[in-house]
This record gives structure tokens, C-alpha cells and sequence, in this order.
């Protein structure tokens, strides 16, 4: 039978449809802030440094302060829902429960670009710091990313186990890696390397591009922080879901505060400094030449710092495995996508097709010439995906809050509605800095925008008539009393 509201159409499926759909809990907290800092970790490695050559060293600074801001009023917002709807659907859950199901949708649509997107960022990195360590040109870049996507997706296939293993030792070994370069880095810490990009007519070496490049700074200083909301993604994985999300999210924003402003001030003020690190793709081995000599040591070390860029993309394909699970499960993408392993009970099909079409995004732009660097225009193409998801997702906690007053709250946030009145803020601000920045980023975040529209059209053309009462609906149905007569 069908059952019809909303916009929308729910059919019936087989019997089996569930069984053949899946996880297994196994996580506790300290997995859950592995994953969470785990897929961060690297914007400490790799891209946030194109915000100095956006707005300079004291651009970056505040556009990071701004952020910060942003994120602990986002984190502290998700912990609450996360706790109240421990499903895996995440922003797409959230979003069902306080918009309906085209809320729910085009939340879920940004998130999915922001988690195809991320890794590809990051792969890039990766593929970057190999080049530079074994002297391999450009061209065979491509190649370091293809095996990257086979080494890690089929990590992530290997089972719930396996991932969450491996996540909590290479999250450890990265931030050990930091350790060492910011102890290192002491010594050689010079402000004056920070200040080196020669200021605009009229500007400071501290605003070098003035208030303009604090704007042109934001999308690179989320960097430091992007993605750390994908840790609802795991509910369904956690044991105790209700309370260790809500810890192993807060606990990874302190990590995350900690090393990006070590990083900032460290990075940036020892040679060569801010000048030379805004356009690096390896700003981390460039800090361990300084300190160690352009020598075999700092190769070495650089290898070692490849750990970072491995720890974000095993956990960000973990989060694009699982979003396009919990949106293929509930009929929004392709069912057959949310198909689980028969035997390892992991996402395959969706882990498999996410880095088809990263990758795919990320050899488009590759293909086009080094005059568009491949790195930074991904990083704003799915920071795009990223903020439209932000906006919604603290709109979804607003309304929430207005007309699911009475539902089971077991964590609240400190913060409240202001905290996420203030993330919604900024977040949309960062939305409009990424159309009035370099004409180059403006063309391909027009480019994301089709991507989102063409995916809109897809709902209303097709998916609506074919949604499934997968957990997330049924909870959104049921806690506004909606009668579910399939």
C-alpha cells in the first residue's frame, strides 16, 4: 500500500528490505572522537593555508575566530539533536523531524556534496605530499589518488571493526605528528614570517587584503573544522548512542580548537612564513624543511605527516559511505545504493560510488590545467555544500525546539537557540563570500550550484513518489502524530 502527504509518496517494501540493510554497533566514545577529530585532522596538514594568500595572516586569524564561533554554536546545537534522533541519517534525520521531507532533502543533498567533495580535497593532499616526498611530476598525481581511493574504500568495506580500529590509531599517530612540529616549530617562531605578504595599496601587513580578505579567509579557516559534524552519521554504529555522541562530538571541537590555532601561528610564523605557504600544497613539509634541513629527515617526516591527510579521508569516506545509505535507505537517492555487505554489514555499493564520482570531480578539474589548482577549488565547492548544510541543519534545531518541545532531550545545549541563531549567521556570511572571491572559485561554485539544483529536480521529478519508511521517517511521522496507515 501507499501512503501519501507532505508532497510526498511511501510505497511498501519487501519484507527483507531492512535485513538487507543493516550496521552493527560497535562504537563507544573514544571511537566516536576518533572519527569526529579524525576527519578534521587534516585542514591542519592541507588547506587551510590558501586563506593566507586570501586575506593574509591577520585576515586568516579573525576569519578563524569567526569560525570558531560558527562551529561551537553548530556542535553544541548537533549534540542535542544528535542525542534526541541518534539515527544514522544525521543532518538529512534532523531536518526530516523539523522540515518535512523537502527539508529533509535538500539538507541531505548539501551534506552529500560537502562528504563526495572533503575527501576528494583531500586526496588531492595526499597526492600532493607523495609527489613532493618521491619527486613524481604532476601528471602522475592522479594515480596517487586512485590508489588512495582503493587502499581506503576497501578499508571501509572491511567491516565497522576494521574502520574503527584503524581510525583511532591513525587519528593518535597524526596528532602525535603535530605534536612533534609544534614542539619543533618553538624555536624557530618568528611573527614577522606570519606578516610577510606584502600588503594591497592602502592595507597593513596585518589585514594585507583588509576586511575583504577576512570574507575571501572564511572558506579556508572552516577547514580547521569541516566535517566534524558528520559524527551522527554513526548512531546507528555507537553503542550507547545518546551519550556518547554527544561527548565524542564536544570533546573533538576542543581537540580541533587546540591544533588549529597551534597550526595558525606555527606554520605560518617560521620560514618561509605566510607568503610562500598560501600557495603550497605540502604547507606542513614546508615547516619541516625549516626545522630539519631539505634532507632525507624532512622527507621522512613529510611521509609520516601523510598521516594526517589518511586519518580525514578514511573518516570522511566512513561519512559519505553513511549518508548515502541512510538517504538511498529512506528512498531519496537509489535504493539499491543503501544495499549492505551480506556479511561485513557495511554500505559497499555507496562506499564504491562516492569515490567514483570524487574522484571523477577531482580529475575533471585536474584535466583542466594548472592554472585551476585542483585543491582549492574543490575545498570550495564542498564548503559550499558544507555551509548551505549548516544553515539548514541549525534551522532544523530552531524549529525543533518550536514545535518538538516535549520530545526526549537527553543532552541540551548550553548554548540554545542563540548558539544556533549565531552559526546560522555565519554561515550564510560565508556562503555569500564564496560568490565574491576569486573569479575562478566563483565559476566552479556556480558549478556546485547546478550540481545541487540538477539533484532537486531528481526529488521532484521521481524520488517523492518513492520514499520508504526507513527509521528517520518513521520517527518524523510519528512525533507529529501523523496516522501511518501503509
Amino acid at each position: 500500500m501507499e501512503k501519501k502527504g507532505q508532497g510526498v509518496e511511501y510505497v511498501a517494501v519487501a519484507d527483507h528490505y531492512f535485513t538487507q540493510r543493516g550496521l552493527r554497533r560497535y562504537a563507544g566514545v573514544w571511537s566516536l572522537w576518533a572519527l569526529g577529530v579524525g576527519a578534521v585532522i587534516s585542514g591542519d596538514f592541507f588547506g587551510w593555508n590558501f586563506g593566507l594568500a586570501a586575506g593574509g595572516f591577520g585576515g586568516l586569524l579573525l576569519a578563524t575566530l569567526i569560525i570558531t564561533a560558527m562551529y561551537a554554536g553548530l556542535c553544541f546545537s548537533i549534540a542535542e539533536m544528535a542525542a534526541a534522533l541518534p539515527h544514522t541519517g544525521g543532518a538529512y534525520s534532523f531536518a526530516r523531524s523539523a522540515m518535512g521531507p523537502w527539508g529533509a532533502y535538500v539538507t541531505g543533498l548539501a551534506e552529500n556534496m560537502e562528504y563526495i567533495l572533503t575527501p576528494a580535497v583531500i586526496v588531492v593532499g595526499i597526492g600532493g605530499y607523495l609527489g613532493a616526498i618521491f619527486g613524481t611530476p604532476a601528471a602522475v598525481e592522479p594515480v596517487w589518488w586512485l590508489a588512495a581511493y582503493a587502499v581506503f574504500v576497501g578499508l571501509n568495506v572491511a567491516g565497522v571493526e576494521t574502520t574503527f580500529r584503524f581510525t583511532v590509531l591513525i587519528t593518535v599517530l597524526a596528532l602525535g605528528v603535530l605534536l612533534v612540529f609544534w614542539i619543533a616549530a618553538l624555536p624557530h617562531f618568528d611573527l614577522g614570517w606570519a606578516l610577510n605578504v606584502e600588503p594591497d595599496p592602502g592595507r597593513t601587513i596585518w589585514l594585507p587584503k583588509g576586511l575583504a580578505g577576512v570574507g575571501s579567509a572564511l572558506p579556508f579557516a572552516i577547514w580547521f573544522f569541516l566535517a566534524i559534524e558528520q559524527l551522527p552519521l554513526a548512531a546507528e554504529e555507537a553503542h550507547t548512542p545518546a551519550r556518547d555522541l554527544p561527548r565524542g562530538l564536544l570533546y573533538g571541537l576542543l581537540t580541533l580548537v587546540v591544533a588549529a590555532f597551534l597550526t595558525l601561528f606555527l606554520n605560518a610564523g617560521i620560514a618561509p612564513g605566510s607568503k610562500v605557504l598560501g600557495t603550497s600544497a605540502e604547507p606542513l613539509f614546508e615547516g619541516f624543511k625549516t626545522i630539519f634541513g631539505a634532507g632525507l629527515g624532512a622527507k621522512l617526516l613529510a611521509l609520516v605527516a601523510v598521516t594526517g591527510l589518511v586519518a580525514s579521508f578514511h573518516s570522511i569516506i566512513f561519512a559519505y559511505g553513511r549518508q548515502i545509505f541512510s538517504l538511498s535507505r529512506a528512498g531519496y537517492f537509489p535504493r539499491w545504493l543503501s544495499r549492505t555487505h551480506p556479511r561485513r554489514q557495511t554500505p559497499h555499493i555507496a562506499l564504491l560510488v562516492g569515490a567514483v564520482l570524487g574522484y571523477a570531480v577531482a580529475y575533471g578539474i585536474h584535466a583542466l590545467g594548472p592554472e585551476h589548482p585542483v585543491g582549492a577549488v574543490l575545498l570550495n565547492m564542498a564548503v559550499f555544500g558544507a555551509v548551505i548544510a549548516y544553515a539548514l541543519q541549525m534551522l532544523s534545531y530552531i524549529l525543533l525546539r518550536i514545535r518538538l518541545p516535549d520530545i526526549e532531550r537527553p543532552y541540551r545545549s548550553p548554548l540554545g537557540v542563540p548558539g544556533a541563531v549565531l552559526a546560522l549567521v555565519i554561515a550564510l556570511g560565508t556562503l555569500i563570500a564564496l560568490f565574491v572571491t576569486d573569479p575562478v572559485y566563483q565559476r566552479v561554485v556556480i558549478g556546485a550550484a547546478v550540481w545541487y539544483l540538477l539533484g532537486l529536480v531528481w526529488f521532484a521529478v521521481y524520488a517523492r513518489r518513492k520514499l520508504v519508511l526507513a527509521p528517520e521517517e518513521s520517527f518524523a511521522l510519528s512525533a507529529h502524530g501523523t496516522r501511518d496507515d501503509s
